[in-house]
């Protein structure tokens, strides 16, 4: 077994790692599911941004029938300035990717529904309930 920096090396290139982002996932390309719902069973998904230069991270993730979410809060991480710059997307659930596009919710009424969908999966609200201030995206299918 690899140890030392070489190990860890190889551990980024391949994605995230627990709390450490990764770079571009693999596994068999497949279009978005029609519903979402099977994602209740899954507490972490994978995200990739940024195609030319893919950065990764596990994240949280409520699926809402043919919509799927993922919520930074108000925190403006890499992966919401990736988005930002870029809404091109991939998810891995399942071992499988899902070519997406990213849309930051911005109506009041869609992030109840995510919010109270979130604390039926997760057990807790979102902290901050203001859309205005928080970064929600709702991910599509890429076209």
């Amino acid at each position: 077994m690899a140890t030392g920096p070489f190990a860890l090396l190889c551990l980024l290139g391949c994605g995230p790692v627990l709390l450490l982002p990764g770079g571009e996932l693999s596994g068999p390309v497949e279009a978005a599911p029609a519903d979402w719902s099977f994602s209740d069973e899954i507490s972490t998904i994978q995200l990739e941004t940024r195609p030319g230069d893919p950065y990764s991270i596990n994240i949280w993730a409520v699926g809402l029938g043919d919509r799927l979410y993922v919520h930074a809060g108000a925190n403006r991480s890499s992966w919401v300035e990736n988005l930002m710059a870029d809404p091109r997307a991939r998810v891995r659930v399942g071992g499988k990717l899902h070519p997406m596009t990213a849309i930051r919710v911005e109506e009041a009424a869609e992030f109840a529904t995510f919010a109270d969908a979130y604390k039926k999966k997760y057990g807790v609200r979102p902290r901050n309930e203001n859309v205005a201030e928080v970064y929600l995206y709702r991910l599509e299918p890429r076209t």
